[in-house]
């Protein structure tokens, strides 16, 4: 349970939304799903259901003999089968004659692009693997991989799968001390990296981090580099070695190695509420299975037609799950590019989704706001008529934000799939099927086929209407397998809050008929004079409002009331701030959610602190709201501008 929690809280429940919109029927009748059928299958019997996705979706080299071995909290999908990751993404599409297909279409930065087939992957990723095993790498070690969005990247992925060398991808943004702690945690022998990547039209380098990370990594042997920006880099003698050596001398053929399902695919860390990172294991079999099952049905892919866009960072899961290894198994073709949406110019995403003909978009409400801000004209500018189906990924989204997406982006004809999901999940797991639900807009709707989710109260008992927390009660073949080298942390974190139940911090909500409605993480809900309130919520209201293009939400101590409201707030168009402005927006959340709901300090602000990969930094405003010091800004995309953020804020009146 959160500190200073009591066993009678629970989230208070709200906003209200009403607007339904069913699948279109042109899509619906085109759709893979368009009928409750798999939801009927999966409820008559789960496991088998996914036994029944497994041999459908994956080519296994040997069979399966348990469905699941489950010793909770401890889980084992397939147990006894053996097959590859990296067999299944590319190899088999290319013995089945579609080498020539697109793999991916590549956008850097600059404006240098590069069309890669099943085929041309293959070769790289065969010649790869045999590198990783000139520099001693062998079935089971740690290879860590700290580079730019490029192609090198999938690459080195699916060569360490190849191999069976499990992955740990730092993302890029991150500072030579998060490496050294990722690196030091897997006791990786390899460091593949770049001289660095290009962000908003300047080189970010990569190789001066690790050169400092290497020298508090003692189990690191090798570097590879790939030559990205052509900026000048260290290159220590029999250590570091250039990407492109290596390749041009490497044998080109190299054997998948068979796995067990349950051998670990990758590490990838999040950071835990202590100064230690957690090292979340995804294995094989399990994966792979709810990965391509959650990649073909939630989008509805059609593989011969879809041009998939997952506009995210490989760097984080998203990327792992629905950039790489997702859309290969299941033989899409894809985008994948360099930067920020706002380089060179800020229709960049719809400009690279106009010239290739983009069907499917998926990205983060983050983003979708950001996008509002810039204005209606730049995807006006461009035809996106081709697209037909929207997805959001990362964070609750705001209904506003979802029907800006729906209207201007979809020109209201694409069905939005609202997905929610995590890092420990491995996949997506509440969402849409666009051919068969009724969305609501700000709604994930409800958990896929084979899923099952619980909303509970504080004692852990089931929630049927209202507000509570996000709980998961039985095994789903995409899990995390734990903690790397801490099984007790894994039980203590994500199983020790409600007994049987898997609980990782989100909070959410049920209406009447069912729908799931996410309220962001608990650390997050606010405490006003003993309401509980999601931050998700007042946000919520707030963009509600025309002259609201973005907001954030913290709760800040205070003595009348424990927490009050603090809304940091970015403006649409040609509205300005003003005090009266911020006292209309104070009413208006009032009038929204209530009197108890309404910020206290309105605070205007030209950007809110997000990390590159577009998260807000939610702490940091707390620490802003409460004037404390500031903490680690090591991972903002922009330091500065939290030190603005904190002059406008004690310029900022406050309500009465």
């Amino acid at each position: 349970m959160p500190e200073g929690q009591s066993r009678n809280d629970t989230i208070e429940d709200r906003l209200v939304e009403d607007r339904t919109f069913p699948p279109p029927e042109s899509f619906r009748a085109a759709s893979l799903v368009s009928s409750p059928a798999l939801y009927d299958e999966a409820n008559q019997d789960w496991q088998g259901f996914w036994a029944r996705q497994a041999a459908d979706l994956l080519h296994w080299d040997q069979d399966w003999q348990t469905i699941l071995e489950w010793d909770e909290p401890f889980a084992k999908w397939f147990v006894g089968g053996k097959l590859n990751v990296c067999h299944n993404a590319v190899d088999r599409h290319v013995l089945a004659g579609r080498g020539d297909k697109v793999a991916y279409h590549w956008e850097g930065e600059p404006g240098d692009t590069r069309t890669i087939t099943y085929a041309d992957l293959l070769a790289d990723v065969q010649r790869f693997a045999n590198v990783l095993k000139g520099l001693g790498v062998s079935k089971g070690d740690r290879v860590c991989l700290y580079m730019p969005m490029i192609p090198e990247l999938p690459v080195a992925m699916l060569a360490c799968a190849r191999i069976g060398a499990p992955h740990s991808i730092v993302f890029g943004g991150f500072s030579p001390d998060s490496l050294i702690d990722r690196i030091n945690d897997a006791a990786c022998r390899v460091v593949i990296t770049a001289d660095g990547g290009y962000r908003r039209g300047q080189p970010l380098a990569l190789k001066p981090n690790v050169d400092v990370a290497v020298g508090a990594t003692p189990s690191v042997e090798h570097v590879v580099v790939v030559k990205r920006v052509n900026e000048p880099v260290t290159m220590v003698a029999g250590r570091d070695h250039w990407w492109s050596d290596l390749m041009a001398a490497a044998d080109a053929e190299c054997p998948c190695e068979s796995m067990d399902s349950e051998d670990l695919l990758f590490l990838l860390y999040t950071s835990g509420t202590t100064a230690k990172p957690k090292g979340i294991m995804h294995t094989t079999g399990g994966y792979l299975t709810q990965v391509a099952f959650t990649h073909k049905y939630v989008f509805d892919l059609h593989p011969d037609t879809d041009v998939y866009w997952c506009a995210a960072d490989i760097g984080w899961i998203t990327g792992h799950s629905y950039i790489v290894y997702g859309p290969l198994t299941n033989g899409a073709t894809s985008v994948i590019y360099e930067g920020t949406p706002d380089t060179p110019a800020q229709d960049r995403l719809w400009d690279i989704a106009e010239r290739y003909g983009v069907t499917i978009l998926y990205t983060a409400p983050t983003a979708i706001r950001t996008f509002m801000k810039w204005g209606a004209e730049h995807p006006a500018s461009h035809d996106l008529s081709k697209l037909r189906l929207l997805g959001s990924v990362g964070e609750p989204i705001n209904p506003e934000a979802w029907m800006w997406y729906h209207e201007h982006i979809g020109g209201g004809r694409c069905p939005i799939v609202d997905t929610w999901w995590q890092t420990e999940t491995g996949a997506i797991m509440i969402s849409p099927l666009p051919g068969a639900t009724i969305t609501k807009p700000g709604s994930a709707t409800f958990p896929l086929p084979g899923i099952e989710i619980e909303v509970v109260n504080e004692e852990g008992q089931r929630v049927e209407r209202g507000g509570g927390y996000l709980t998961i009660t039985r095994p789903w073949p995409s899990m995390l397998r734990g903690i790397y080298g801490d099984p007790e942390r894994y039980q203590d974190t994500y199983w020790s809050s409600y007994a049987g139940k898997y609980f990782a911090g989100d909070g959410c909500k049920l209406d009447d008929e069912g729908y799931l409605w996410l309220l962001g993480r608990v650390d997050d809900v606010m405490n006003v004079s003993g309401h509980r309130l999601s931050t998700a919520e007042v946000e919520s209201a707030l963009v509600d409002h025309p002259a609201v293009a973005e907001a954030a939400v913290v709760g800040a101590k205070d003595d009348l009331t424990g927490q009050a409201v603090m809304a940091f707030v970015i403006t649409r168009g040609t509205h300005s701030a003003s005090p009266e402005l911020g006292a209309e927006l104070r009413g208006h959340v009032a009038t929204k959610l209530g009197a108890i709901a309404r910020p206290k300090v309105v605070i205007f602000t030209d950007e809110l602190p997000k990390t590159r990969s577009g998260k807000i930094m939610r702490r940091l405003l707390r620490d802003v709201a409460e004037g404390r010091d500031l903490g680690d800004t090591t991972t903002l995309a922009d330091p500065n501008v939290v030190e603005e953020i904190k002059r406008r804020a004690a310029e900022s009146p406050t309500e009465d």
